[in-house]
């Protein structure tokens, strides 16, 4: 079982061992740079620069006609890669304002309106602010019940994005809190390939048994019920046919730092 997880790496790998779980090495981390290139439909990046130098290169040798015809192909083959992108915001446990007073400001630069098309939320938004703040950044969300919610969510959801049946309750539910065994008990109850789960305001991405789980962590770095030390964070699936790829977001000493966790659907 492949495993990632906030916080000291070589703590959470003795953690696991001692519980009798495996855990391979840590996926090398991104640069806020390198995933922020990312490419959305429309040809932007998520960070609105515009693409990599050299499909700028080809775009220009058609305007002044000299491109060929195998460029022509390659520039429709990657616009059609990127209509076919699904960017998919999977963030919760915000707590605002009883905990924290919003989203980090870095946080929120990178989430600008237009470039998601769905938002998986597992709860504890708290009010109606926060929910519609999400509502500016994506037409598509859906979001469940936390242990702290004031709002009328469902307990559980599952919805399809792609090839993929994801799976989302807040984790409350589930015990113990963050077991793998019981959130492995749970997937199959609602039959889905991913399973996103909150509660422990601790972010961890893994593969288990052929399916995939994701915790986001709390988006604002909100205490929980067992540490006041949370580090914010939240992911982004960018979903391609049968393959996922998360990035998972962390807020480390007011940098923003990104890891990549890929999962192929069987």
């Amino acid at each position: 079982m492949l495993r990632a997880a906030g916080g000291n790496w070589r703590g959470r790998t003795a953690h696991a061992q001692s519980c009798g779980r495996e855990r391979g090495p840590p996926r090398a981390p991104l640069s806020r740079g390198a995933l922020l290139a990312l490419p959305l439909a429309g040809g932007e990046t998520k960070s609105g620069a515009s693409l990599p130098g050299y499909r700028r290169a080809r775009l220009g040798n058609a305007v002044t006609g000299a491109v060929a015809e195998r460029d022509v192909t390659w520039v429709k083959t990657l616009s059609f890669l990127l209509l076919c992108t699904k960017l998919v915001l999977v963030l919760g446990d915000l707590h605002i304002p009883h905990r924290c007073p919003g989203l980090p400001v870095k946080f929120r630069k990178l989430l600008t309106p237009g470039k998601i098309q769905h938002i998986l939320c597992t709860g504890n938004l708290c009010t109606k602010e926060s929910y519609d703040y999400l509502r500016t950044l994506a037409g598509d969300i859906h979001v469940v019940r936390g242990d702290s919610e004031s709002l009328d969510y469902p307990e559980e959801k599952v919805v399809t994005v792609g090839q993929f049946r994801i799976g989302l309750v807040h984790g409350h539910q589930v015990i113990p809190w963050g077991d793998v065994a019981s959130l492995a008990l749970l997937q199959r109850q609602l039959d889905v390939d991913i399973l996103i789960s909150g509660h422990t305001h601790r972010f961890e991405v893994f593969e288990h048994e052929n399916k995939f789980y994701i915790n986001p962590g709390s988006a604002t770095g909100a205490y929980s019920a067992l540490e006041t030390n949370i580090i914010p964070s939240f992911v982004l699936m960018d979903i391609q046919a049968s393959t996922v790829a998360a990035y998972v977001y962390q807020l480390i000493e007011d940098d923003v730092k990104v890891e990549r966790i890929e999962f192929k659907k069987c």
